[in-house]
Formats: structure tokens, C-alpha cells, sequence
């Protein structure tokens, strides 16, 4: 574990930072474009669209055209990202994303806005299954950045991976929480942020931000917390999730998603198939839909928060 894996507060912010690293990466590759489905400016294409107008597609509300047209410019040699909201993605254009990109090992890239509690927009709005749907797609690799850093690396990691991606798309003003001079996202792999000893938490997305605060404030109560950060969905990092969670006594696994079919049932799953015996508690989202609010209300009314990780961390310790 290298404690200059992640900045500590306060933690600088940075706008768009999708949009940012997408121009850096067409500048250098001719072949890339953007598409979207009439949400350019809510999945923060718009440095794209200025940078490389010609390059750039409005679909429209149709995300199953979304996803045929970039299937077919992926065939001609194109490298396509697409942009839309994750409930339009993988609820409205299930089947595209399946059998249009996936099915074809496509080049495909799909960046899906509005990941699990992140807008009070409500159930139609909220995509808090999303990673649990998109992972049972056969050959599609799946990914829950954690903050600016990490998404500005995951457009660069998946320009140069061969075939179709989903990745959850944290927009507008994103914290930097990791540190790019000392943390390198790898597909597929999991990182130790911090070690543990008594309890360890397995978080993926936003939530890893919150965990390592929690962990951070428990320290100073004297429980020594660590944290994987998991931002590969699939393909999953089997190997460092069953040793971290060897390591200690009890695994807390957070996420902004629904625990069941998500990155903790993903866990369980290893830890059946390892044989580890350590206990396993689920921080996340309940299986239903969630209604309309401000965010920050529905967070704490769910337990998305860093309160809420401490006071289950005190509880299980």
C-alpha cells in the first residue's frame, strides 16, 4: 500500500474531467469520435464537440441508434464514445449494447451518466443497477471510476483496449481524490489504498472517496480500517479482493448501486469461491426505486454517507 495513492483534503475539484481528457486523447488519434443521444452538455462532451466539431454525432433520443451507429463506425475502423444517462443505457438499449457492440467484440465505448444516487431525479433517472445489468453481458468489461483522476486514466486505458466497454461517468465538477503522480488505473485490477488490520473496506465508484474518510476517522478512534478501491467491475480482480479480505476480520463493501447483484454480491462470490471464511456487510442502495430529492437528502436518507460507513464499521468491529 502506498499512502500517496490519494490526496488528503481538501481535495481539489475538477470540471469535466471526461470531456478534458476525451480532446487530450483525440488530439493524439485521429479516429476518435463522439456520439450522443441528445445529452451532450449533462455527460460533459461539449470540450469534444468544441475541440472537434466534425467529429462529433447527436443521435438524438434514440439510444438503440446511439448504439447501432457506433457498432457500425467501430466496423470501419472509428473509435467511438458514446455518452448517455446509465438507465437509457442498459434499460432502454439493453439489447444493442448486447448484441450491437458486445456480441461483435466492437470498439465501442460507453460513457453512462447519472450512476447510481447521483441526481434526484427519481427512479427513472437513477441508474442504481446499472454495473449489475451491464456485467452479465457476455465480453463487455464494466467500470466505476472513483474521481477525476481516475476517469481522465480509464479514457486513456480504454482507448487502447480492444472491444466494447461500459463505464459509469461521474460529471461536471469531480473531486480529485486519487493522486495521478503515484495511482495508475489498470483494467481489471484492484488497488490497496490503505492497510487494515481489523476491518477492510471493498468499495468501488464514489463510494471509495467515502470510505477512505471513514477509515480516516476510525483510525482516530482507534479501529484500524483499510480500503481496496475496485473500480473494475468486470473483469473482477478475484485474486486482491480474496486476499484483502483474508486479511481481516470483517469486510464492509460500499457502493452506490444496489447491494444485490452488485460489486457485494460480486464479493460474496469470491469469498465462497476462495473458501475465506471473513464476514461480509453490504453498504449500499435497497432493492427499489428511489424517489425524487436533493441529492445530499437521499444520500444520508440511504446511507451513501461517511457517518453512516463509520457508525457500520463501529457496530461489526
Amino acid at each position: 500500500m502506498n499512502n500517496k495513492a490519494f490526496e488528503n483534503s481538501p481535495r481539489n475539484m475538477t470540471d469535466a474531467p471526461f470531456g478534458h481528457a476525451l480532446v487530450a486523447l483525440g488530439r493524439r488519434r485521429p479516429e476518435v469520435v463522439a456520439l450522443s443521444a441528445d445529452l451532450s452538455k449533462y455527460t460533459d462532451v461539449i470540450p469534444f464537440i468544441n475541440a472537434f466539431p466534425k467529429r462529433f454525432f447527436n443521435i438524438g433520443m434514440a439510444e438503440q441508434n446511439l448504439f447501432a451507429m457506433a457498432a457500425g463506425m467501430a466496423r470501419t475502423g472509428m473509435l467511438p464514445f458514446c455518452t448517455t444517462y446509465g438507465v437509457f443505457a442498459t434499460r432502454r438499449a439493453y439489447d444493442f449494447m448486447a448484441i450491437g457492440c458486445a456480441h461483435s467484440h466492437l470498439n465501442v465505448k460507453i460513457f453512462a451518466g447519472l450512476p447510481g444516487l447521483t441526481t434526484g431525479y427519481g427512479g427513472t433517472h437513477q441508474a442504481t443497477e446499472d454495473t449489475g445489468l451491464a456485467r452479465l453481458i457476455p465480453d463487455l468489461v464494466v467500470i466505476d471510476p472513483c474521481d477525476a483522476t481516475e476517469i481522465a486514466q480509464v479514457v486513456e486505458a480504454v482507448a487502447e483496449y480492444q472491444g466494447p466497454v461500459y463505464v459509469r461517468l461521474l460529471r461536471a465538477s469531480v473531486p480529485a481524490v486519487l493522486n495521478p503522480e503515484h495511482y495508475k488505473f489498470v483494467i481489471g485490477k484492484a488497488t490497496v489504498l490503505k492497510d487494515g488490520g481489523d476491518i477492510g473496506f471493498i468499495s468501488t465508484g464514489f463510494m471509495t472517496e467515502r470510505a477512505l474518510d471513514a477509515s480516516a476517522e476510525l483510525a482516530k478512534r482507534g479501529t484500524k480500517a483499510g480500503v481496496l478501491h475496485v473500480p473494475t467491475i468486470k473483469p473482477l480482480d478475484s485474486e486482491a479482493i480474496a486476499k484483502f479480505a483474508a486479511s481481516v476480520s470483517h469486510v464492509l463493501v460500499a457502493e452506490n448501486h444496489v447491494s444485490s447483484g452488485g460489486l457485494a454480491s460480486q464479493v460474496a462470490e469470491v469469498l465462497y469461491d476462495s473458501d475465506v471464511r471473513t464476514r461480509l456487510t453490504r453498504i449500499g442502495l435497497p432493492d427499489k426505486f428511489i424517489e425524487c430529492g436533493s441529492v445530499p437528502t437521499l444520500q444520508r436518507r440511504y446511507g451513501l454517507t461517511v457517518d453512516r460507513i463509520i457508525d457500520v464499521a463501529l457496530a461489526v468491529a
